[in-house]
């Protein structure tokens, strides 16, 4: 890849959320305020495509102070021990216009796993007003929590557990072209 298909994640237009059932009724949504990463694309070469994404744990928002603090814990993400959520792309199919399949291992807890995320995107390119040539994509992808060592839960009284074990993640990115 030449220089100029480089292109950085410009976090403070970009996401990472997540949803996981509470109680066996409703989702409880958060997301991760740090990320930071690096891509190399180029839109007549989709299938050339390299992805390395970084999330730090503990900028874990849940809305509710005390939840994301047991989240931080050694019950849940442990972020003493690891800091860091970590995503390297391993290929990339093209799935349509605007749409591709992305594999590669994302590392949460310790422990790495292989993941498809679908994306919607890149977006055309754009200029923004600083002279930034910008593309977007939101990714999305569903793990098992506990395929990752995050185990911690409680049986509840009426029946089934306190968390569920599917997270749905949705990742909006917006991508600055480097020069």
């Amino acid at each position: 890849m030449s220089e100029s298909n480089q292109w950085v994640i410009d976090a403070s237009h970009s996401n990472a959320s997540f949803s996981v059932k509470h109680m066996m009724i409703t989702n409880v949504r958060g997301e991760f305020t740090k990320l930071e990463g690096k891509v190399s694309w180029d839109p007549t070469k989709p299938e050339a495509t390299k992805i390395e994404a970084m999330i730090d744990v503990a900028s874990i928002n849940t809305r509710e102070e005390k939840r994301d603090g047991h989240l931080k814990s050694p019950d849940f993400f442990d972020v003493e021990k690891f800091p860091q959520i970590t995503f390297k792309s391993k290929s990339v199919k093209a799935k349509g216009a605007e749409e591709l399949s992305v594999t590669g291992d994302l590392s949460i807890h310790g422990v790495s796993k292989e993941v498809v995320l679908d994306v919607e995107g890149p977006s055309a390119a754009s200029t923004d007003p600083f002279g930034n040539v910008r593309v977007g994509a939101t990714a999305t992808t569903k793990i098992k929590r506990e395929d990752f060592g995050l185990v911690w839960n409680a049986a509840l009284e009426a029946g089934g557990v306190l968390v569920g074990n599917e997270v749905k993640i949705t990742i909006d990115i917006s991508l600055i072209k480097q020069k």
